[in-house]
C-alpha cells in the first residue's frame, strides 16, 4: 500500500515492516529518520523521545540523519520543541521568521528554510517527535502531512518500544537483584570465622543498598549492644560503643524488635546522633534487627544513600532480606565460636591433667610446652627454671636434646634470662618498624632479637608462689597478634598450674637416696641371721630360679582393651544436581563397586545429548556436502564445527551417566529409610547413601608405652569381645599407631588387628579384650619386664647416665 500525491510515494506497507523487524527504541527511530529523509531528500530528520528525568521531564535524541545533529538531552520547553510540547500539534516553521534561540539545541552550520515537527501521540499523551530540518527549500503542508502519516504509524511502535524496553529493564533488575541475594548469601556463608565475616557483612549491605555507611551492632550477655563493625564512615559512632533501650536508635530497635526508617533529616532522632557532627551527617537511616530463631541477637544499621536521595521503603525491604541470611551466617559463627570455647577448656583440662598427674619433671616441662599449641598459635615457646638461685633454660617447643648454647636456641635464651628479672608479665609487639614498649632500651633489645629470628612478639610470664620464684615461661609468634584476650586468660590459669606441678616435681627429686637403701639393708640383716644350712637350699633355690629365668623360653603377649574401629565406608554423593527418580536398593543390601544405587532426573540431560548429536550429525552432513563440491574453506570450517559438537556430544554422555549414582565400594547400605530420598533434590556436596564394607574389620588393641616397641606389623592377634563370649577371632597386626594417646595416668599406643569378617558379626564400637603375640623369649623377660623397666626408670632418673 502506498500514499502518493504530487511529488511523494510514502509506502506504509513497507515502513511497517521495518518497524516491526526491531523492538528496541533506537532501531525503530533509525526506521523513522531514514522513511522521512527518503521521502524528503536534502533535509535533515531527527526523532526524539520524551522522557523522565530527576528534574522533570525532557527530549531524549534517538536517531538522527543530515547536518542537522542535536543536543542529546533538551529541556522539554526549549525552543520550538517546548512549542510542540504545549501544543501537541504539527508545526511548520519558516526560516525567514526563526530566531537562533529557537532551534539552539541544532547544532547547524546552513540556512534553514523551514523547520517542521509532527507530534507522536498516543491515547495517553505525547510521547515524542519527528523534526524536519530544511536547507535547500522551504516544505510545504503536503509534505508535512506526509510526515504526520509517518508520525502516525512511529507513535505506537515507539511507544510499544518502550514498553517492551521497561519490561526487559524490569526483568534484568529483578534478576540482578536475585543474583546479588544470592552472591551475598554465598559470601555470608564463606566463612565461620567471626572476625572475618563481620566485615563481609558489612561491605556487602553497604554494596547492596549503595549506601554511606553500614554498622553491625551485636547483642551482649548484660542486653545492650555493642558495635562490633562499622563499614564506611558514619562519625556519629565508633567502633566499640554501647547503646540501650531509650539511649539510641539501635537500642530502642532492639527494644521493640521492629524495623525503623527515618528518611527526614529533621527528625529528633537523627539530629541527636548528628549533634556536634559538621560533615557527613546522617541524612537518613535504616536499622533492622537480627533475629535468630525467635531471639534477637544484634541491629544493622543503614546511613546515608551515596547518590544523596533518602533510603526507602525497597531499601528497607532489601535489608530486611539481608538480616534474615545475616541472622542464619552469625548463628553459625556462634556455634563454632562456642565449639572453639568448648574445644581450648577441654584442652586446658587435659594439660592441667598431664601437668599434675605425674612427678617426671622432664615429661611434665615437655607437656607444658608442647600441649598448649593446640589452642594458643604460638610458634616456640620455653621455660626457664630457676634452682637455688640460678637460671637454667629447662625446655624448648620441639626439642628433645636441649642445648641452651646452640645458635637457633641462644637467643631466646639470653631474652629469657633478661625476663626472669622482672616480676611482671612482659608483651611485646612489632608493627612495621614500631615496638609496642614504651622504654628506648627494651624497644632496642628486642627489635634486634626480632630481626635475628624473623618473629614479631614476645610474650613471657613469670612462674612464682607464695614461697618465691620457680622459673618463667616464654612464647613467641611471626605474628604480632597472635593472642588475644581468651589467650591471655588461658595462659594466666597454665602459668598457675604449672608452677604447682613444677614446685612438686622439685620438691619429689630432692628426698633424700638413702630412704630407697633402707629396705634393702633391712632385709639383708635378716637373711644373714639365718642358719647356714636354710641359708645354702635358699641359694641353691634362687639358682635354679635364675637359670629357669635365664633359658626357659616363653611366649610374650602384649594385650590391652580392644575396640572395633569404624568400618571403612564411602558416602554417595552426586556429582550434579538434580532430582532423585528412583532408589534401586534398601537398607543392609549388599551392592558391589560400580553398581547403581539411585538415578537422577534425566530429562535435560537427555535433551542436551540429543541437541548435541543432532548438531554433530548436521555438522557432519554439511561437512560433507561442502566436500562433494570441492569447496575446501567451507568444507575446513565444518569440520572444526563437527570437531566441537563432537566434544559436546561426549560431554553430554558424561553428564546423563553423572545422574547415575553408583557404589564406589563393594559393601553394605548402611543408610535408614533410602527408598524415602526418592523426590528429594540433591544439591552438590549432599550425602544420598553411605556403603559400608564389612568384609573386614580392624580392631583397636590399646597397648601400654611400655610395651609399645613389641608389637610389629604382621604380627598374630586374638580379640575376644563381649558380644560374642563364646568366639575368638583371629587375625594380624596391619600397623602400630605412630602417635600415643593419654588414657588415664598413662599413654597408650594402638596396634591396629585386621580380622575376617564375612558373616559382618563383627560391628563398629564392639568391645573386649585383645592379644598380639611378640616372639618367644626367656621366662624371666616375660615375667618381669614391666618390672625390670621401672627399676630402670627410677635408677636412669636419679643417676642420668
Amino acid at each position: 500500500m502506498a500514499t502518493q500525491s504530487p511529488d511523494l510515494v510514502l509506502d506504509i506497507a513497507a515502513i511497517s515492516a521495518r518497524l516491526l523487524e526491531a523492538r528496541e527504541i533506537a532501531p525503530r527511530a533509525g526506521t523513522i529518520t531514514r522513511a522521512v529523509a527518503g521521502l524528503l531528500p536534502g533535509t535533515a530528520v531527527n526523532v526524539y523521545v520524551v522522557y523522565d528525568t530527576p528534574e522533570g521531564k525532557a527530549w531524549s535524541v534517538r536517531a538522527t540523519t543530515g547536518d542537522a545533529v542535536p543536543d542529546q538531552v533538551i529541556a522539554l520547553d526549549a525552543g520550538a520543541l517546548g512549542i510542540l510540547a504545549g501544543d501537541a500539534k504539527p508545526l511548520l516553521l519558516s526560516g525567514r521568521s526563526l530566531r537562533r534561540e529557537e532551534y539552539a539545541h541544532l547544532n547547524v552550520r546552513k540556512t534553514l528554510h523551514s523547520l517542521a515537527y509532527a507530534p507522536l501521540t498516543t491515547a495517553k499523551s505525547l510521547i515524542g517527535a519527528i523534526e524536519v530540518v530544511s536547507f535547500d527549500e522551504p516544505l510545504s503542508e503536503a509534505q508535512l502531512h506526509a510526515v504526520e502519516v509517518v508520525a502516525g504509524l512511529a507513535a505506537p511502535a515507539l511507544d510499544a518500544a518502550r514498553t517492551y524496553e521497561e519490561e526487559r529493564h524490569n526483568a534484568l533488575t529483578s534478576v540482578s537483584r536475585l543474583t546479588q541475594f544470592y552472591d551475598i548469601e554465598k559470601a555470608f556463608h564463606s566463612t565461620l570465622e567471626m572476625d572475618r565475616l563481620l566485615p563481609i557483612m558489612g561491605a556487602k549491605i553497604c554494596e547492596a543498598l549503595e549506601c554511606q555507611a553500614v554498622n553491625i551492632w551485636l547483642l551482649e550477655g548484660d542486653e545492650s549492644l555493642k558495635l562490633m563493625h562499622q563499614a564506611g564512615v558514619d562519625p556519629t559512632v565508633q567502633e566499640g560503643m554501647h547503646d540501650r533501650p531509650g539511649q539510641g536508635i539501635a537500642g530502642d530497635v532492639s527494644d521493640s524488635g521492629e524495623p525503623v526508617l527515618i528518611a527526614d533529616p529533621q527528625d529528633e532522632r537523627l539530629m541527636k546522633r548528628n549533634q556536634d557532627i559538621a560533615e557527613a551527617r546522617l541524612e537518613s537511616l535504616l536499622a533492622v534487627p537480627l533475629i535468630d530463631q525467635g531471639s534477637l541477637v544484634g541491629v544493622i544499621e543503614a546511613a546515608n544513600r551515596l547518590d544523596g536521595t533518602p533510603l526507602d521503603e525497597d531499601d528497607l525491604f532489601v535489608l530486611t532480606n539481608l538480616c534474615e541470611t545475616a541472622s542464619s551466617a552469625l548463628h553459625n559463627a556462634s556455634l563454632l565460636a562456642a565449639e572453639r570455647k568448648v574445644e581450648i577448656l577441654e584442652t586446658l583440662v587435659t594439660v592441667s591433667h598431664e601437668i599434675t598427674s605425674t612427678l617426671n619433671l622432664e615429661r611434665m616441662l615437655q607437656t607444658i610446652v608442647n600441649a598448649p599449641q593446640a589452642i594458643i598459635p604460638f610458634e616456640r615457646a620455653a621455660i626457664g627454671l630457676e634452682q637455688h638461685g640460678k637460671y637454667r633454660l629447662s625446655a624448648v617447643t620441639g626439642v628433645t636434646q636441649l642445648d641452651p648454647n646452640a645458635p637457633e636456641i641462644a637467643s631466646l635464651n639470653n631474652i629469657l634470662r633478661w625476663a626472669i628479672l622482672s616480676e611482671e608479665v612482659i608483651l611485646v609487639k612489632q608493627h612495621g618498624d614500631e615496638i609496642s614498649d614504651p622504654r628506648e632500651e627494651t624497644q632496642a633489645k628486642f627489635r634486634s632479637y626480632f630481626r635475628e629470628t624473623g618473629m614479631r612478639a614476645f610474650y613471657a610470664i613469670p612462674l612464682s608462689d607464695d614461697t618465691g620464684r620457680v622459673g618463667i615461661m616464654g612464647l613467641e609468634s611471626s605474628d604480632p597478634d597472635f593472642l588475644s584476650p581468651a589467650h591471655l586468660e588461658i595462659l594466666q590459669v597454665l602459668a598457675g598450674q604449672a608452677t604447682v606441678a613444677l614446685r612438686n616435681a622439685q620438691m619429689y627429686k630432692e628426698v633424700p637416696f638413702i630412704s630407697v637403701l633402707e629396705p634393702v639393708l633391712e632385709r639383708k640383716r635378716k637373711f644373714m641371721a639365718m642358719e647356714k644350712r636354710r641359708r645354702t637350699a635358699m641359694l641353691a633355690l634362687a639358682a635354679a630360679a635364675v637359670i629357669f629365668l635365664a633359658i626357659f623360653p616363653l611366649p610374650l603377649r602384649v594385650d590391652g582393651d580392644a575396640v572395633v574401629a569404624p568400618a571403612r565406608s564411602a558416602q554417595i554423593q552426586p556429582e550434579v544436581e538434580g532430582v532423585v527418580s528412583r532408589v534401586l536398593v534398601r537398607e543392609g543390601d549388599r551392592v558391589d563397586k560400580g553398581q547403581v544405587i539411585a538415578a537422577l532426573e534425566d530429562w535435560d540431560y537427555r535433551s542436551a545429548l540429543a541437541q548435541a548429536e543432532a548438531k554433530y550429525q548436521t555438522a557432519q552432513l554439511q561437512m560433507n556436502r561442502a566436500l562433494a563440491t570441492n569447496d575446501g574453506g567451507e568444507a575446513g570450517v565444518e569440520r572444526v564445527q563437527a570437531e566441537y559438537w563432537k566434544g559436546e556430544v561426549e560431554r553430554a554422555r558424561q553428564l546423563l551417566e553423572r545422574t547415575r549414582l553408583r557404589s564406589p565400594i563393594a559393601g553394605v547400605i548402611a543408610t535408614p529409610h533410602l527408598e524415602d530420598m526418592a523426590g528429594r533434590r540433591l544439591q552438590y556436596g549432599d550425602s544420598l547413601a553411605e556403603v559400608v564394607d564389612t568384609s573386614h574389620a580392624v580392631v583397636d588393641v590399646a597397648v601400654d608405652e611400655t610395651d609399645a616397641s613389641l608389637p610389629r606389623a604382621g604380627a598374630n592377634g586374638v580379640v575376644k569381645l563381649n558380644s560374642y563370649p563364646t568366639r575368638t577371632f583371629r587375625g594380624v597386626v596391619a600397623v602400630v599407631s605412630p602417635t600415643g594417646t593419654v588414657q588415664g595416668e598413662s599413654r597408650i599406643f594402638f596396634a591396629r588387628v585386621s580380622i575376617p569378617n564375612p558373616d559382618g558379626a563383627v560391628r563398629a564400637g564392639m568391645e573386649g579384650r585383645g592379644k598380639v603375640s611378640v616372639g618367644w623369649y626367656p621366662a624371666g623377660y616375660v615375667l618381669f619386664r614391666h618390672a625390670g623397666l621401672w627399676v630402670y626408670e627410677r635408677l636412669w632418673s636419679w643417676f642420668g647416665w
